[in-house]
């Protein structure tokens, strides 16, 4: 379906002509350079229209009311960026949502939508390569939750709930709420405000620096003091119990739970195991990433819509109803796999999800249970029951699953059992100081699967080629361990 294109325009065209403090520049330096758009897309193979090209976002602070008796969502987001390029133009990632107004640098600029995603900007000046620059977007609308196959036809997004609603925007989802550079390429901190009617709270990423009242209002201010890609933003509305403790580490821990889950005499588990998880994990990988952590614990959303998946949230994941321990362990150990270092392209997402699966396994180990090695033996002789309608267990490439595969279940289990075959292979030593050199080395930055292999052989000092063709870069079976 083509959807048809609107222009919001001035009568000024782009001009070279401005004030070096916002990164313009002035008449005698026009004829030196030529400004050009900034790229529609990242080129990511999967999504190549994710994200933005010509410039880094530096900081979001999201400003939004939502009100869930109308569905009404208002918000005014201000970023802060960086151009990497001399820029004519930019764009911006948002669905659908209507644009009021856009000003760059504090002046006016005109706009174009340009499908149900892209928001075209184009400043009155050029932003000349390396200066910084804000955008300043007001809009609002009704938020659509998205689907399709790419998460197994799941609902994802801005969903709706019985008293508000809830955020998981992975993996493209994030501009179902805000305007942005949509791609884990791009991280950026985060302070995100939330207004919503007074009974209810919003509970977002990172520390709650601020609550205040007004008109019948309450208005949450969070911050996440470190970078963040934009899907793991969050802002989960309802009737939450909260409850605040630190680790014995000193990580501050808050946990907010809907109050027909916090009625199950089991409700305090989930921030038990968190408190476990953020510390002994530590002992693992090295340092809790974060200066937070916690869990939002939400019940079904409004039919036909429910949450029947976690979502590592950024210092705070996201469950449906009560997780068990390792569901809780899975998801904080995506603080590290995931969220302190990203996918730079989405078909590394086995670089997450392996390494979670795997730590369920390692950590039932640790504690007691059977060794990694015979759970992964036993998903090896007997893979876990794949629908119809999705590639069998072995079919599955798990370097390059696809877009619409990527989150098969061959990625978890298949991604985790290659990662015990390299420890099997490489060592138990071995393993584990590749694993803390890998994210130490990318902290808060991304990884690809190349760069894993090659630090994986260099750490060993084996050729590892063979052994990751087989088991991540081909699909089959691959021989006995």
């Amino acid at each position: 379906m083509a959807f048809p294109r609107s222009v919001h325009r001035l009568p000024l065209a782009v001009a070279v002509v401005g004030a070096a403090a916002f990164g313009l520049l002035t008449p005698a330096a026009a004829a030196d350079v030529r400004f050009e758009p900034g790229a529609a897309g990242l080129g990511d193979p999967y999504f190549p229209d994710l994200g933005n090209g010509g410039y880094d976002v530096a900081r979001y602070h999201l400003k939004t009311a939502y009100d869930p008796g109308t569905d009404q969502l208002t918000g005014t987001t201000t970023i802060t960026a960086t151009a990497t390029q001399n820029l004519s133009r930019f764009n911006l990632d948002l669905y659908k949502l209507n644009v009021r107004s856009v000003r760059v640098n504090g002046a006016e600029a005109s706009f174009a939508r340009t499908g149900v995603r892209e928001l075209e900007i184009t400043p009155r000046k050029g932003l000349r390569k390396r200066s910084p620059f804000t955008v300043i977007v007001q809009y609002d609308g009704v938020p659509e939750t998205l689907g399709g196959p790419v998460v197994f036809d799941l609902p994802y997004g801005f969903l709706h709930t019985r008293d508000g609603a809830t955020i998981v925007s992975e993996p493209d989802a994030a501009s179902t709420w805000f305007p942005a550079n949509d791609h884990p390429r791009d991280k950026a901190l985060f302070t995100i405000e939330t207004t919503v009617p007074r009974g209810l709270k919003a509970i977002a990423n990172g520390h709650l620096v601020k609550r205040w009242s007004a008109r019948g209002k309450d208005t949450f201010l969070w911050r996440e003091d470190r970078p963040m890609a934009t899907y793991l933003a969050t802002s989960s509305i309802g009737r939450f119990n909260v409850s605040t403790t630190t680790t014995a580490t000193g990580i501050r821990q808050l946990d907010a739970v809907d109050p027909e889950v916090a009625s199950d005499p089991d409700s305090l588990s989930t921030p038990r195991n968190t408190t476990r998880a953020t510390d002994e994990l530590a002992g693992y990988f090295g340092a809790y990433p974060f200066t937070s952590t916690g869990s939002i614990i939400e019940n079904n959303a409004v039919p036909p819509l429910s949450i029947e998946n976690a979502l590592e949230t950024q210092t705070r994941p996201t469950y449906q109803k009560q997780p068990v321990e390792k569901g809780v362990v899975h998801e904080i150990s995506h603080q590290w796999f995931g969220n302190s270092v990203s996918v730079h392209r989405w078909k590394d997402v086995w670089l997450n999800e392996g390494y979670a699966l795997w730590t369920e396994k390692y950590w039932a180990e640790k504690h007691g249970g059977q060794p990694a090695q015979v759970s992964f033996q036993q998903i090896y002789d007997n893979p876990p029951p794949i629908p119809p309608d999705r590639p069998a267990f072995w079919d599955i490439v798990v370097a390059d699953p696809s877009r619409d595969q990527m989150f098969h279940r061959a990625i978890y289990f298949r991604g985790g059992m290659m990662l015990q075959a390299l420890r099997q292979r490489i060592g138990d030593e071995r393993f584990m100081r590749l694993t803390r050199t890998w994210l130490a080395e990318k902290k808060y930055g991304t990884g690809t699967t190349e760069e894993y292999e090659a630090l994986a052989e260099k750490i060993s000092g084996q050729d590892l080629d063979p052994f990751f063709k087989v088991w991540i870069h081909t699909p089959g079976k691959p021989g006995p361990w």
